[in-house]
């Protein structure tokens, strides 16, 4: 709630399948890859098999990857356009199009970059070096806090910073913005990868604890091997005081701390110190998330030797700058986060890494231009009209629900009536000004960059707060949903086929694209997002005979997921899935009331053999169709709130229609009987 919340999709269709990006047929097609179904399977049995089984058969995952779909086609295409952009960016000349080719251009230039090795790193390890007290060190820590991720979807923070720091508008005070700290200092995924002792886990601390004595090694300290062991036991005590994934995802855990607050519900750092480094010395109150593990932490920072912490700010110093340094610490890197982690054979080419990161460091100005080129003004007028459709199903939604009583259904509607959605991009654009950029300097210019974002944040202590405002770039193939502001973001780049194809028929497009749009209506109303009002303040308007009925279809939703297991030692968790389950089928079920109103309620044309509901549901699973590899999987379950794929495809499994498409016997593995079919809304 990503969370932002995001909608992650590792999903669908393949371009080498037969699905085209564009079209050039006039008359609406049926947007479904016969070609990727195995219609040996049934769909009863194994919706997602039957719709992707082909593909799935016929499709390897490249190399460079930890999973294949429509995500990862999507993103690679994105990523040419961009490339495209950014060399006529440079050649353009104007001051953002300077900032972004030079940014990229030097982030290319491998050689000046082996030529400084870590040169542009001394000086922070220098000064970590030289620590002789714990102000020095509480300096230290608070000079590095960032702005990271948003609390309500990636809870835990695998950075080199003790603690994430978020800023937005206020859990209860909707007018104003506040910092968030939250859990932080992990160098792998989650607290699971140094606590679990599962053979996997253990394998990979072995794995990790190599990793950094090698990073230590590269970057010339003696004794890398005494240092890589004190800098894993440092983080597995943080691991230890950690709030679990499941635990962090309770809203009602946050709380707000005054200044005063933090040393004495937190002692051991020396707050006002910590708060001056970071910058923040004006704001008078925080939400602090986890208050056990900020408490937990805080306690670490007072007990364990100072040069264990020396040790532990010099690794990340190094890990989070390696990206920019030599060969051998990105490919050290690699091996580590990438094959270890996630089983990915090899290094992704680096002009892509290069797009990323040149996105990550100027999204807005690469999105402006992306929007300019790629986003006309038909497909966003053709997209908003849809969203204006999903929101109407699912206002009859809330009118039809039997369970809900008047008083709630009013809040829910005023909720849905107040709800920003942004599609393609922002309304206002980043400026970037004061952000200095020098052609030449990789390392340089990623630190700058950083250190421009992390005052952009800070700012907002001292504005009002803006709805509007997005937390994607419009080249970002992904959605959004943001409870605090009740408000969803659609990026251009996931405006396309084929989720969305002008020239397909409305079974596909509200099969693939209505779903995800409704995916994003729906978070307004899950397990999380159900308890923010209209304006997006934390405040209960249930009565609570509908809350109690609305949780108790959330728990069996959340049973249900529980009965998937991918591997014979790791099934999904449901309750740490929920959240995005419940989006599933409520975004689905509302899709399916919009493509019925599109087409007049009347039945659909026969098309490629299949009726429209077939098309439909198809279109929805093979939008879910991908592969992934068994580390990258098993990391997923382990720290994701999103369950894998495969399953997210049998989602219709709950939806009564899909019973009548397919004639779904009680015979067959995906059946559920009428009272078991979840219907949270």
């Amino acid at each position: 709630m990503k969370l932002p919340r995001k909608f992650v999709l590792p999903l669908t269709l393949m371009l080498a399948a037969g699905v085209a990006c564009t079209r050039k047929d006039t008359a609406p097609s049926a947007g479904i890859d016969l070609a990727g179904m195995d219609k040996s399977v049934a769909p009863g049995d194994d919706f997602n098999a039957y719709a992707n089984g082909g593909w799935i058969k016929a499709t390897p995952i490249p190399a460079d990857k930890s999973g294949y779909g429509l995500d990862a086609i999507l993103v690679d295409e994105t990523r040419k356009r961009t490339l495209s952009l950014i060399e006529d960016a440079a050649k353009a000349g104007t001051p953002d199009g300077r900032k972004v080719g030079d940014f990229y251009a030097s982030f290319m230039d491998e050689a000046a970059i082996e030529s400084k090795g870590i040169a542009g790193l001394k000086p922070q390890l220098d000064a970590f070096a030289a620590i002789a007290d714990r102000d020095a060190l509480d300096r230290a820590i608070g000079s590095r806090l960032r702005a990271d991720l948003d609390p309500l979807n990636n809870t835990n923070f695998e950075t080199g910073n003790l603690f994430g720091f978020w800023i937005t508008q206020g859990l209860e005070d909707p007018s104003h913005s506040y910092p968030y700290i939250l859990q932080g200092g992990l160098g792998m995924p989650d607290r699971d990868y140094y606590l679990s002792e599962s053979p996997h886990m253990v394998e990979l601390r072995k794995q990790y604890l190599a990793h950094v004595e090698a990073m230590f090694k590269l970057a010339g300290f003696n004794d890398p091997h005494g240092r890589a062991a004190r800098v894993f036991a440092l983080e597995t005590a943080m691991a230890k005081v950690h709030a679990t994934r499941v635990e962090s995802e309770d809203v009602h855990s946050a709380a707000p701390w005054n200044r005063t607050d933090l040393p004495k519900k937190a002692p051991g750092l020396n707050w006002p110190v910590v708060l001056e480094a970071a910058g923040v010395n004006d704001a008078a109150t925080f939400i602090v998330w986890q208050p056990k593990a900020i408490a937990g932490l805080s306690a670490l920072a007072a007990h364990e030797p100072i040069e264990d912490w020396k040790n532990w700010l010099a690794y990340h110093a190094i890990e989070d700058a390696a990206t920019y340094l030599p060969k051998a610490f990105v490919e050290e890197r690699f091996n580590f986060f990438g094959k270890a982690l996630s089983g990915i054979p090899e290094l992704r080419p680096r002009w892509q890494r290069g797009i990323d990161l040149t996105n990550n460091a100027l999204g807005d100005a690469v999105g402006k231009m992306y929007a300019e080129r790629y986003f006309p003004a038909e497909t966003r007028a053709k997209a908003q009209a849809m969203v204006a459709d999903l929101v109407k199903a699912f206002e009859k939604r809330i009118d039809a629900l039997t369970w809900m009583s008047a008083e709630t259904k009013i809040k829910a509607k005023e909720k849905l009536k107040t709800l920003k959605v942004g599609v393609g991009y922002p309304d206002r654009w980043r400026d970037y000004s004061t952000l200095q950029i020098d052609k030449g300097d990789a390392l340089g210019n990623a630190q700058r960059a950083e250190l421009f974002e992390y005052r952009y944040q800070l700012a907002k202590l001292h504005q009002p707060v803006d709805r509007s405002e997005w937390w994607m770039t419009p080249q970002t193939v992904n959605a959004v949903n943001l409870p605090l502001q009740n408000a969803l973001n659609f990026p251009a780049a996931i405006v396309q086929p084929p989720y969305f194809d002008a020239n397909a028929d409305a079974a596909h497009n509200y099969g693939s694209m209505g779903a995800v749009i409704g995916h994003e209506i729906s978070h307004s109303f899950d397990d999380q997002g159900s308890q923010f009002d209209a304006e997006g303040r934390l405040a209960n308007w249930w009565t609570k005979a509908d809350f109690d009925h609305f949780r108790a279809a959330g728990q069996a939703l959340a049973a249900q997921f529980d009965q998937y297991r991918p591997f014979p030692d790791l099934a999904v968790n449901g309750q740490q899935t929920l959240s995005e389950n419940i989006a599933d089928v409520a975004g689905l079920l509302a899709a399916y009331d919009a493509y019925r109103l599109s087409i007049g309620g009347k039945p659909d044309a026969v098309k490629d053999g299949f009726t429209g509901d077939q098309r439909f549901f198809i279109s929805f699973a093979q939008s879910w169709r991908s592969k992934v590899r068994d580390a990258q999987l098993r990391r997923q379950i382990a720290t994701d709130g999103h369950a894998p794929e495969e399953y997210r495809a049998d989602a219709p499994r709950n939806l009564d229609p899909w019973y009548n498409a397919f004639s779904v016997q009680p015979s067959q593995k995906l059946f559920l009987a009428p009272p078991n079919r979840v219907r949270v809304w």
